[in-house]
């Protein structure tokens, strides 16, 4: 038993060694991530390893000796569960590194991912072990099976919350960072978790979404704009002259393709309002960012101003004219007439 003790943790040790000594030589992640593994081994494991061995050299009564190796089983199997979960959370912290610098819609993915792998490990695991412990394992399974239906009727809501978590996670309509609007509410999402969604709103405060109520909302995600189509419109007073509108389209077409990252549309006189005659123009911005579209709208809206100064053509403003008539008096008949 001595022996076997001295002798594991000395091959860990090499393993190790040679693996980081790889590793920093070749740069081979896999050795790394392999040494990082091993690191995981427990000392504990490699005694109760070293006693089991030890123990087939003498005679052990056969309830001592089918207990040693029932533990000696469990060990093991633990070991190897810890193993398999070092191995995951590598590969997680890898995936979430890439992410981080390439795509940030992943983060939300891997998290989830992790969490449902361990559960989905350590449920196997203990399977294993109960099994090894001489349980029926069939039986537990269908036992847990009805009690799992009467624990999702009593927390379905819960688990409502869970799958949606998981929906946002494989679907992504939103990552962490994007600015979203939710009915009247828009802000900037801080955290997907499990059961809840936290958006940090314009005025600052934090909103917490549950996951199942937000995807049954209508989502407008404006970081995932590509472009952003603006329509507005103006007014001139009735006295413009006719060559001062036919002149205005081009005017305008011509303001906003001097503007950078624009895309004109149209610009038409639209109609003839209460006290205007009333222009329509569209246009794109080749930028989701909104204090961009501000910058560009504020440069047209001065630019309109100094061209329509300079052709003499004026802003219409809401008015009203009067027009009073005067009514012819009565000739007053004489007394007594």
């Amino acid at each position: 038993m001595v022996v076997v003790a001295m002798v594991l943790p000395l091959i860990k040790c090499q393993i190790g060694r040679r693996l980081h000594a790889r590793a920093g030589r070749d740069g081979a992640q896999l050795s790394r991530y392999t040494a990082q593994i091993v690191g995981g081994t427990r000392r504990s494991v490699m005694w109760l390893v070293a006693l089991f061995v030890g123990a087939r050299a003498v005679s052990l009564s056969p309830k001592i000796d089918a207990a040693l190796a029932s533990i000696t089983a469990v060990a093991l199997l633990l070991q190897v569960a810890l193993w398999a979960q070092r191995a995951l959370d590598v590969w997680l912290q890898r995936r979430l590194d890439r992410a981080r610098t390439t795509d940030v819609a992943a983060a939300t993915t891997v998290g989830m991912l992790g969490f449902v792998g361990r559960i989905a490990l350590w449920s196997v695991a203990l399977l294993m072990i109960l099994d090894n412990l001489g349980f029926n394992v069939t039986t537990l399974v269908a036992s847990l099976g009805i009690g799992g239906v009467a624990v999702a009727l009593a927390v379905q809501n819960i688990l409502g919350d869970l799958f949606a978590s998981l929906s946002i996670a494989l679907d992504k309509p939103f990552v962490i960072g994007d600015f979203i609007v939710v009915d009247e509410i828009a802000g900037t999402v801080e955290h997907v978790g499990l059961k809840t969604t936290r958006v940090r709103s314009l005025s600052g405060e934090q909103i917490v979404f549950a996951n199942a109520d937000l995807l049954k909302s209508r989502i407008h995600n404006y970081k995932r704009l590509y472009e952003r189509r603006v329509l507005f419109g103006f007014g001139v007073p009735y006295r413009t002259s006719p060559e001062q509108l036919a002149a205005i389209p081009q005017m305008v077409r011509e303001i906003i393709t001097g503007q950078v990252g624009t895309r004109f549309d149209r610009a038409h006189f639209k109609g003839f309002g209460a006290s205007s005659l009333d222009f329509e123009v569209v246009y794109f911005v080749l930028d989701p960012d909104y204090n961009r579209y501000m910058d560009i709208q504020q440069a047209i809206n001065l630019e309109l101003v100094n061209r329509f100064a300079a052709a003499g053509v004026e802003f219409a403003f809401p008015t009203r004219t009067v027009h009073v008539e005067t009514l012819p008096t009565a000739t007053a008949e004489p007394a007594g007439g």
